[in-house]
């Protein structure tokens, strides 16, 4: 089976490297420098910014060193500047300037934190707005790497900062065809592994053997490796109380035994594990019994009802060609669980960026925790997963990943999840 679902894979990578699929955003990642500085100039052209100005210090902004493919030691701080038009210039230290020496541009050099200071001036003479990985208020942290230390001495230059974050989306979370298949290629595993997971617990109970939450969990785990799949952490397995902590983890010395009337939540996340690849995420729920007592389907319905309105809302959204920022996906979701009255029970975003890691550098569905003002743009991928967690009885969320497309949105883990697992029907 593995063999096969290889050959599927694999066939499906061709297809799309024929380019049987179109992007409205640019797939610049891996490209070479040249066509990157190309993509960073149109979009500040059409955003009105003078330039983008990188800056790092040994590798506090992974978002600069990830977009420049910065090669050796990095000890010293440096400074890249992509005006909107022209050409590029970098400002190195002179023991670590080899570094850099295959990078485009004018290059100045510097010893001291005069010189340097002196010769960011006058790469910047004229400019009146930068982009840097910067955001206000630190609104957005994934986004936010460079020190307040350095945005002082850029503005102290008469030069405004603005955020870089809907460049560093367009860069690093759009997605490229081929990463495109790998998600879907995480997503069909994840849910046959799912399938396999709740189908062992039924199975044991039925045949009256105890199981347990780590006993489950590492079962997944297992399964991942025979998948051909890796992942940053264990998948969470949840029982009861313990799903109203919405990133609780079993191990082998605390979990919980799995039993008849227990309600069981289901968090995983892998992906392909060779490189470059993208992660799938799902959350599913099931009840050790043959039917759902009638609290607990009530709060199901509100939390099923919470996921499919944010999916319907992105979906209509982008057949109808109107832009769709994160904060307003958040806010759908969130609604239908306050006006039932569980607001206080929902205690984290609706969704996070997907990529190469499972929280990804692209738009959060967040107002939340954050206000994510990134629009969902084609080639993003996220979640929808929403909550309501009672503190010391359980929890509930149901998981699903999206994928934009130009004009339209997908769902990428199908089946959704529509009513909770009866595993003892």
């Amino acid at each position: 089976m593995h063999k096969v679902r290889r050959l599927v894979l694999g066939l499906s990578l061709l297809v799309f490297c024929l380019g049987s699929v179109s992007q409205a955003q640019p797939n610049v990642k891996g490209a070479p420098m040249e066509e990157k500085i190309k993509a960073a100039q149109k979009y500040l052209q059409e955003n009105n910014l003078d330039g983008w100005l990188l800056y790092d210090f040994r590798r506090s902004n992974p978002m600069a060193a990830e977009f420049m493919g910065i090669r050796g030691q990095q000890t010293r701080r440096w400074f890249y500047f992509i005006p909107r038009e022209g050409e590029p210039a970098g400002l190195y230290h002179r023991i670590e300037y080899h570094n850099f020496d295959w990078i485009p541009g004018e290059r100045e050099l510097f010893s001291a934190w005069k010189e340097l200071e002196a010769k960011l001036a006058k790469m910047l003479a004229g400019v009146k707005k930068v982009a840097m990985e910067y955001s206000p208020r630190n609104a957005i942290p994934y986004v936010s790497r460079v020190d307040a230390g350095t945005i002082e001495l850029v503005r102290s230059l008469g030069v405004e900062v603005v955020s870089s974050a809907d460049l560093i989306q367009t860069f690093q979370a759009v997605l490229t065809p081929i990463e495109y298949e790998t998600h879907r290629y995480a997503t069909r595993s994840l849910n046959e592994i799912k399938d396999k997971a709740f189908a062992l617990i039924a199975k044991k109970i039925k045949a009256g053997q105890p199981t347990n939450e780590y006993e489950i969990q590492q079962f997944i785990w297992n399964e991942y490796s025979k998948n051909g799949m890796t992942s940053d952490g264990p998948p969470i397995v949840a029982v009861n109380a313990n799903a109203a902590t919405p990133h609780y983890l079993p191990t082998a010395e605390v979990f919980s035994l799995i039993k008849k009337g227990d309600l069981v939540l289901i968090d995983m996340w892998a992906k392909k594990d060779t490189s470059g690849t993208i992660y799938g995420d799902m959350t599913w729920m099931g009840y050790v019994g043959d039917r759902l007592p009638e609290e607990v389907a009530k709060i199901w319905a509100v939390e099923a009802e919470a996921r499919d309105k944010a999916i319907a809302f992105v979906t209509e959204r982008m057949a109808k060609g109107e832009k769709t920022y994160g904060y307003e996906v958040d806010d759908v979701a969130r609604g239908v669980i306050e006006k039932a009255g569980f607001g206080p029970n929902f205690t984290h975003r609706t969704g996070h960026s997907i990529g190469i890691e499972v929280h990804g550098n692209g738009v959060n569905i967040d107002n939340f925790e954050t206000q994510d003002r990134r629009e969902l743009v084609p080639g993003v991928c996220f979640s929808i997963e929403p909550g309501i967690y009672f503190e010391g009885k359980y929890g509930f969320r149901s998981e699903i990943d999206m994928f934009i497309h130009p004009g339209r949105a997908e769902v990428t883990t199908q089946p959704v999840q529509k009513e909770i697992l009866l595993l003892l029907r």
